[in-house]
């Protein structure tokens, strides 16, 4: 999983609330078990009309924000089923943080598990920053994990909580894989008195 410290992104609005795990990534696209190749259907019944072409309203079909690398949303992000597909498809499309004033709990672990950093911010603070991105590709928010900050491009600061352990696990790029191969000496050690103590099993 790539390290998360710092971003500098253009950020797409999506003023909605309660986009749920279906309008994120529909069903019909959860047969893979590939982390890759999704972004192309993220948001996909927004995007697309009933011919596949793409429909031109849709704010990641503006040419000013296909590289958006910030979503701002609205509050409850990520409610439905818990499919893990849709922060696969968020980062697959080149989204590695959202902002929104709330998530859904399953959602907003499964982020911090794929690379994705979720902030909450109250409403206020998120109808500034949706304000910003509003602005297209002039205007760049900049995220600092470490400092636990966002600034928008008109230089207004706004601090977010994080818990420490998923902090750390973004910042090294700790998946659950990676956070148990740090642990490969003392589970090498184990099996191998496990093997000796007990070389019938």
């Amino acid at each position: 999983m790539d390290k998360f410290t710092t971003l500098s992104g253009i950020a797409a609005p999506l003023p909605l609330v309660n986009i749920d795990t279906d309008m994120i990534i529909p069903k019909q696209f959860l047969k893979t078990i590939k982390r890759s190749g999704l972004g192309v259907n993220l948001f996909d019944e927004m995007r697309y009309d009933d011919d596949r072409a793409e429909i031109a309203d849709f704010v990641l079909n503006k040419p000013q924000y296909r590289e958006a690398s910030i979503l701002v949303a609205g509050e409850n992000f990520g409610c439905g089923s818990s499919r893990e597909h849709a922060p696969w498809a968020i980062k697959d499309f080149g989204i590695t943080c959202v902002i929104a004033p709330s998530y859904a709990d399953i959602f907003y672990n499964n982020c911090f598990k794929n690379g994705i950093l979720p902030i909450a911010l109250p409403q206020e603070q998120v109808d500034v920053l949706m304000k910003d991105a509003e602005k297209g590709s002039n205007a760049r928010i900049e995220v600092d994990l470490e400092a636990q900050t966002v600034t928008s491009s008109d230089g207004d600061v706004f601090s977010f909580e994080v818990d420490s352990f998923k902090k750390r696990c973004l910042m090294e790029g700790l998946d659950d894989i990676g956070l148990t191969m740090e642990k490969a000496a003392s589970i090498d050690t184990f099996e191998a008195a496990a093997a000796q103590a007990r070389p019938w099993v």
